[in-house]
Formats: C-alpha cells, structure tokens, sequence
C-alpha cells in the first residue's frame, strides 16, 4: 500500500526485453536498504524490486501491466515518480494507493493558472463514474485532488511544489498518465451494484 506522496523521481537507465520487461530505475533511494521483493511504485504501477546495485534497482512488469499501462513507452531517460511501500506508523499524507493501476488519461488542455498548472485529462469513460469533484485520484501514482468532473474530462491544478516534486512539469498535451481510481469509490460503486 502507498499514499500517493513522492519521495524521489528516478530516470530509466536501461530496458530489457526478453518475456518479461526488465527496466533499471536510477534512484536517490538508499538502495542497501531495500529488501529484494520490496514493493515500490514506478509512477502508479506497483512493482516488484528483482535486483539492486548503488543507486539503482530493477523491476519486472508482465504484458497484461504494459497493456494496461504508460510503462510500455518508457525509454531511457524517461522521468519516474517512486514511493516505497507505506510502513505501519509512517503519516498517511495523500490517500490509499494500492498501485493497482485501472487504465490511462490523456493530457487535453494545459494553461497557467496563478502559480499552479492547470490540467484537463481525458479518462476511460468506464472508470469516470468512479471519479468526483474534490475527491481524490492517484495520476502517475501521485496523490491528487479533482476540481471538477464534465463527462469524461476531469480538471486538476498541479501546484509548484508538485511540479517540483514529481514528473507533472514535463507533461504537455497528448501526454498519457497512468489513473487509479480511488480505493473507497470502488467499493462504493460495487455495493451500490449488489445493494
């Protein structure tokens, strides 16, 4: 489990591909600490940690998480949000993340809005029923608070310290970001399904 709060922003640094994805993340992480078979999430999806060296670790991801996922355009150099797995005691500062990643939203407008970047995403119109003003949403396994909701177009201001703190400031329109939909709007839809 996660909470959406980034703690470091890892680069690729190489791509194997044999079966599986083998992808190699640069990292300020203290690497030595950092059990294999750890959980971290690589911006959204939560991912197994297969080898490690000095400032670097190695994941695997499956085809049905390049499918349902950005991790399929990663290149050398691409830009990572990472979070370790929460820890029992540590401040749950964003919301519950599981790293289950739902699907993918398309960047559709950007503009300057005060200090902030305002964002309006385009989502799969089969998880927008679970997303609601001012409730939360993780993109790119960072914790965020939705404006407004109108159809399948959802708006979030991106605020300078996020920008700072994560891969938001490279986004541009046409970028795809990874969408997990919030854990209690899930259980919400469902007993509404069986009730």
């Amino acid at each position: 489990m996660f909470t959406g709060i980034v703690t470091d922003v890892g680069q690729l640094r190489s791509i194997e591909k044999a079966g599986d994805v083998r992808f190699e993340i640069d990292t300020a992480f203290d690497t030595a600490g950092i059990e294999f078979g750890a959980s971290i999430a690589c911006s959204g999806p939560c991912l197994t940690v297969v080898d490690k060296g000095p400032g670097w670790f190695a994941v695997n991801a499956s085809a049905e998480t390049l499918s349902k996922t950005t991790l399929g355009g990663w290149k050398e150099g691409t830009r990572i949000n990472l979070e370790r797995a929460l820890r029992v005691g540590d401040e749950m500062g964003g919301h519950i993340v599981t790293g289950h990643v739902d699907g993918t939203a398309k960047v559709i407008e950007q503009h300057p809005e005060g200090d902030s970047i305002r964002f309006v995403f385009e989502g799969p119109h089969d998880l927008m029923r679970f997303v609601a003003s001012k409730g939360s949403l993780a993109l790119d396994g960072v914790s965020l608070t939705v404006n407004e909701v109108e159809g399948d177009r959802f708006g979030i201001n991106i605020i300078p310290y996020t920008q700072k703190a994560t891969t938001f400031a490279n986004l541009v329109v046409g970028s795809t970001v990874n969408v997990e939909i919030d854990t209690i709007a899930r259980y919400v839809a469902r007993l509404e399904e069986v009730a």
